[in-house]
């Protein structure tokens, strides 16, 4: 992170697939320190640690003894009851995604953490990223003119078929892809542009979605949640989405936000560098098209430090975590926010749950756009 050095210290709660992307990502990092790690399979635990050369902690109980903020890196499903006993202990939390599996539980986490003044954030963090920040700024400068419609895909190819068996993370974890089938895409990856669109615009005021298990018989034991969704959001002061998950559709992570003046681009949610584009519109021969060849749009570097593309993605997963310590550290409001966690959760709950008949659902919650990033502005 560019501005003054940070100080901090963190511990991994769980050390399953994704905790080696956050271990890489630390190392581009500076002033954050791993001062423990516990993970309920105590060989997992041990390879984790020897690997990353971390110290581990016999125990939750004995995690939570240091004043560190808990990185939550369990099971989904057991997010509310892991995240809940860390903000008993005091501890401020950044919880991987989804903050609990249902609305209800992840506003009893809002409120534990509300009610004990403690930070409660929510991966994922890309929209601190650098693509996302680039898009924001051209948002607010009108690169595009006013924003009108906006088609974000989140499809990951027919994963079934895959072979995810092979996939395993540095120090050896395999990819729990019974986890991911029951959990399902858009809980996993819905708050990859979902976070984006929340930081630029805003509250979600209404959900009209669509959700179905489009793929039977999927390896493992069920039941497996939907693998397909497509839902049309309605902003407070945004203009309307289509979000589209699925593991299902051929490989497409493209947004496309169209304006008054043309369409801004980028085609790969999942890497912090990643192109952002401007195709401009205009007239040729009586035709109504948009540039063929876009123009890039950067922002003036630095900006964060980036990784290098490891398996699907190339992004920084220890963004989240140093936003929450610098806003500590700084005493100021944090980016990620209690209330930004509480709503993209609902937000993606409502897209999940949405099955055949649900039709216009109303959100609850509310939250604010977000501050840009300073080397954004």
């Amino acid at each position: 992170m560019q501005g003054p050095e940070m100080h901090g210290k963190i511990c991994l709660l769980g050390c399953g697939f994704v905790a080696d992307l956050y271990m890489r990502s630390l190392e581009a990092m500076t002033g954050i320190e791993v001062v423990g790690v516990w993970d309920i399979d105590a060989e997992r635990l041990a390879t984790f640690c020897a690997h990353w050369n971390v110290p581990a902690k016999q125990s939750l109980e004995h995690l939570l003894q240091d004043e560190a903020l808990v990185l939550n890196l369990t099971n989904p499903h057991a997010h509310f009851e892991t995240s809940q006993a860390c903000l008993k202990a005091g501890r401020h939390v950044y919880s991987e995604k989804p903050l609990a599996m249902t609305s209800a539980e992840a506003k009893s986490l809002y409120d534990l953490a509300q009610d004990r003044g403690l930070m409660l954030a929510s991966a994922p963090c890309s929209a601190l990223g650098e693509a996302a920040q680039t898009l924001g700024q051209a948002l607010r400068h009108g690169t595009a003119g006013t924003p009108r419609a906006i088609y974000a895909e989140l499809d990951d190819g027919f994963v079934p078929q895959a072979a995810y068996k092979k996939w395993l993370s540095e120090s050896g974890a395999p990819w729990p892809y019974e986890d991911e089938f029951r959990v399902g895409c858009t809980l996993e990856h819905a708050g990859y542009y979902l976070g984006w669109l929340i930081a630029w615009f805003g509250s979600v005021r209404t959900v009209v979605a669509a959700s179905a298990e489009t793929i039977p018989g999927k390896e493992g034991s069920g039941p497996f949640a939907p693998d397909l969704s497509v839902a049309t959001l309605f902003f407070e002061n945004g203009p309307v989405t289509r979000l589209t998950c699925s593991i299902t559709a051929p490989h497409n992570h493209a947004i496309r936000i169209v304006g008054d003046k043309g369409v801004l681009s980028c085609d790969a949610a999942w890497d912090n560098a990643a192109k952002v584009k401007f195709a401009k519109r205009l007239t040729l021969r009586r035709r109504l098209m948009e540039h063929p060849w876009p123009r890039r749009i950067k922002l003036a570097q630095p900006t964060h430090p980036k990784v290098k593309r490891w398996g699907a993605a190339a992004m920084n997963f220890m963004l989240g975590p140093a936003e929450v310590l610098s806003a500590l550290q700084e005493n100021r409001p944090c980016r990620l926010s209690n209330d930004f966690a509480l709503h993209m959760t609902e937000v993606t709950l409502a897209i999940q749950n949405a099955g055949e008949h649900s039709g216009a659902q109303t959100m609850t919650t509310t939250c604010e756009p977000m501050e840009p990033m300073p080397w954004a502005t």
